[in-house]
C-alpha cells in the first residue's frame, strides 16, 4: 500500500511510520524536517499550509494518515490543517484519510464526555477542544475519513498487539484506567488501513 504520513517524526507518527515500514508498505513521510526520517522511506518537506502543495504530495497515494500535532500556543492550527487535508483529498480523489484524533469527545459515562467529566487535565483543554472541531469538520465532509481516538493516557511503551477497540465510548481496564502504548496504537491504525472496519466513523482503543 502507498501511504502518505504527515507528522511522521512525532510521538504518534514515529511508531506509525515504524509499523508501516515493518509491514512493507511504501511510505511517503512528510514533515517540516524530513532529515529526521529514516532513509528507507520517501522523505518530503511540507508544513501543511497549502492545499495545492498537500494535493501535490498525496496524489497517487492509496491512503493519507495525519499525525499532525499543533503548537501548544495555537491548537486551532489542528482544525485549519484538517480542513486543508480534506480539501486536498477532495481535489486528488485519494480514497482514504485517517486522522490521529483526540480523546475529549469520547463518552466517559452515559451522556458525559471525557472533556466534561472532571478528569481531563486543565492544561490539555485547548487541544481537546481543537480536536473536537477537527472531528466535526471530518464528519461534515464528503470524503472517506476515519478518526482514531486514543484513550486518556497514551505513552511510549511496548508493542503487545493485544488491545480492545471500541466506538464512541472510552475504554477502561479492570482498574478503571484508560491507557495504551503508542506502539499498540500504531498497530491498530495500520490494521485499520489494511482491513477497513471504521470508514466514515470514529473508533478508539484501550487495554
Amino acid at each position: 500500500m502507498n501511504v502518505t504520513l504527515y507528522g511522521a517524526a512525532g510521538r504518534a507518527g514515529k511508531p506509525i511510520l515504524d509499523e508501516l515500514v515493518s509491514r512493507a508498505h511504501h511510505v511517503t513521510a512528510v514533515g517540516r524536517n524530513p532529515d529526521k526520517f529514516p532513509e528507507n522511506v520517501e522523505r518530503v518537506q511540507d508544513d501543511l499550509s497549502s492545499v495545492d502543495r498537500i494535493a501535490e504530495i498525496i496524489s497517487g497515494a492509496d491512503a493519507v494518515v495525519s499525525a499532525f500535532a499543533p503548537p501548544r500556543d495555537d491548537t486551532d492550527q489542528l482544525l485549519h490543517v484538517t480542513e486543508r487535508l480534506i480539501a486536498a483529498v477532495q481535489k486528488t480523489g485519494v480514497s482514504r484519510l485517517i486522522v490521529v484524533g483526540g480523546c475529549g469527545s469520547l463518552e466517559f459515562s452515559p451522556g458525559v464526555t471525557v472533556l466534561d467529566s472532571g478528569y481531563w487535565p486543565e492544561p490539555y483543554v485547548p487541544i481537546a477542544k481543537s480536536h473536537i472541531k477537527a472531528f466535526a469538520a471530518l464528519r461534515a465532509s464528503d470524503i472517506n475519513w476515519t478518526y482514531f481516538s486514543p484513550p486518556m493516557s497514551i505513552e511510549p511503551g511496548v508493542r503487545t498487539g493485544k488491545f480492545r477497540l471500541g466506538g464512541d465510548s472510552l475504554i477502561k481496564d479492570e482498574q478503571g484506567k484508560s491507557h495504551v502504548s503508542f506502539e499498540d496504537y500504531a498497530v491498530a491504525l495500520v490494521d485499520e488501513l489494511e482491513k477497513p472496519a471504521h470508514e466514515r466513523s470514529r473508533f478508539t482503543i484501550g487495554y
